[in-house]
């Protein structure tokens, strides 16, 4: 269920506005109401995202050849690393024996931080690089469970956790 919406007023210089009637142009919002939301939301994400432990969803993208010989072996080793932040993963094949993988990961912003450098950083990968978000602006939670010491050793006595 959405919230009631409230009326404000903003006062802009005329230059400011122009820019901004450009940028809600440029990315098709449907108003400036909707573009300054989108604003809002983006710098209150940035904001939780200062905290090392804030809940987080985000993506890595790395481009390698798959002709260079071990890059696909490391890569699945560095995924496997991190295995339980890791939702999902697409391979794209490109012209030129190129690949692009992109994997979608849950977890806090510094676990999402060390594993996008660790996956970008694989010996044969060309290029990569990822994006964070915060699930809280939009009203959710990535649905990642901590700490993972007691997941660990609940799945090593057979329990099942998450």
């Amino acid at each position: 269920m959405s919230e009631r919406v409230v009326r404000t007023a903003v006062s802009l210089e005329p230059s400011v506005l122009a820019a901004l009637d450009r940028w809600v142009r440029q990315r098709n919002s449907a108003s400036r109401s909707e573009a300054v939301r989108f604003l809002v939301r983006k710098e209150l994400s940035e904001g939780r995202l200062g905290e090392p432990d804030s809940d987080a969803v985000g993506t890595v993208m790395v481009l390698y050849d798959h002709r260079s010989p071990t890059v696909q072996r490391r890569l699945t080793a560095a995924q496997h690393r991190w295995g339980e932040h890791i939702r999902s993963s697409s391979h794209v094949h490109l012209e030129g024996g190129v690949c692009l993988e992109v994997m979608v990961m849950v977890g806090q912003r510094k676990e999402l931080e060390r594993a996008a450098e660790d996956l970008r950083g694989v010996k044969g990968v060309s290029q990569g690089d990822y994006l964070l978000a915060t699930p809280g602006i939009a009203g959710g939670h990535s649905g990642h469970r901590h700490p993972h010491a007691h997941s660990r050793n609940a799945r090593r006595r057979g329990i099942r956790v998450g």
